[in-house]
């Protein structure tokens, strides 16, 4: 175990990823119980929430676990770019009976300028805080590494781990193409060199100069087995949670990821305006025939939030976020603390 980890006294070398929407309280505590590191998603809540739910976690276990933040790019904002992409997606709200957004908002506020939610953290003083679409300026970096956070930041390429060294972060999650969810790329409308989890984590492991946790399609005991053998000092698994009892997704995104298209998985921008890996539905298939200018980040995500409550309100669920990566025929349906046991033993054998 690596140094850094060591002072979080974790007995498996295994951390549950951030799942905005899906991870939970009663996830990260059974994670920890187990001997791995979990997880809270931050990033889509405001302030209160978010101090909310580090309480609710700390009730539930004494164990350390990550708070994770998005840290985009401010939204550029093209009212004619929107107006074409809720004229773009009219037929489908008309078929649930429903109308598109008036005008689209931001609805998620990036760490990079929010100081509400940085004096809550230096506050709460959380084990670990872990950025996600890039990195915020030195001074939210010092005043969290003055609280004792132990900081990590999610990268796609050399560049960006690059990035994340000269800025100081402790330790880089190397994100492969394979993950599921929202890529990680700082920059979305660059050349992204689509890296898988193999190539990126040894990479970073002989090239970055800091400790690297490989990230992205790894699901069971052999997979965690392999990114250590490239050099990383642990494996973040998603995917492999989601069908857990203490996880937040939905019937719907369960039956999804126990079905054919599991092994299907599509990278779209369509629902939110970045690129993420999703389980094949409706919304991505819609997103194939559409050929207007997707937002940015997250200002489609308003319009894609829409789209998917006037579905549901139809009982129609196939345009959700069903985030899931390259590995999801692999997951299994326990709890959450059995599936990290389970791992261990697999690892040993």
């Amino acid at each position: 175990m690596n140094l850094s980890f060591d002072r979080l006294g974790l007995t498996l070398p295994l951390l549950q990823a951030p799942m905005a929407g899906v991870s939970t309280p009663a996830m990260a505590a059974e994670i920890g119980k187990a001997g791995g590191l979990g997880a809270i998603a931050l990033g889509a809540s405001d302030t209160a929430a978010a101090s909310a739910m580090i309480a609710e976690t700390r009730t539930r276990t004494d164990r350390p676990f990550n708070v994770n933040l998005f840290v985009h790019a401010p939204p550029r904002r093209d009212p004619v770019v929107e107006a074409d992409w809720c004229a773009a997606l009219r037929p489908a709200f008309a078929a649930k009976g429903a109308e598109p957004p008036r005008e689209l908002r931001a609805i998620y506020p990036s760490f990079a300028g929010d100081d509400a939610m940085l004096a809550m953290l230096i506050a709460a003083r959380p084990a670990v805080v872990s950025f996600h679409f890039g990195l915020p300026d030195a001074a939210r970096i010092a005043a969290l590494k003055a609280a004792g956070c132990l900081l990590l930041a999610s990268v796609t390429s050399l560049a960006e781990a690059q990035a994340a060294v000269r800025a100081g972060i402790d330790m880089l999650v190397a994100q492969g193409y394979e993950a599921g969810g929202h890529r990680g790329v700082f920059d979305p409308d660059t050349p992204d060199d689509r890296l898988g989890t193999l190539a990126l984590t040894r990479l970073l492991a002989v090239r970055s100069g800091r400790p690297v946790i490989a990230a992205g399609g790894i699901m069971d005991g052999a997979g965690v087995s392999a990114a250590l053998s490239l050099g990383a000092v642990a494996a973040q698994l998603g995917t492999a949670f989601i069908a857990c009892p203490e996880s937040a997704a939905d019937a719907a995104y369960r039956a999804a990821l126990m079905g054919e298209g599991a092994a299907h998985t599509v990278m779209t921008r369509v629902i939110s305006g970045r690129p993420a890996r999703c389980l094949p539905n409706r919304f991505t298939a819609l997103g194939e025939a559409i050929t207007a200018r997707v937002p940015d980040y997250p200002v489609a995500y308003d319009a894609g939030k829409a789209l998917n409550a006037a579905a549901r309100a139809r009982g129609e669920h196939g345009f959700g976020a069903q985030w899931a990566g390259q590995g999801a025929p692999l997951a299994r349906a326990m709890p959450a603390a059995d599936l990290v046991w389970l791992i261990a033993g697999e690892m040993r054998r």
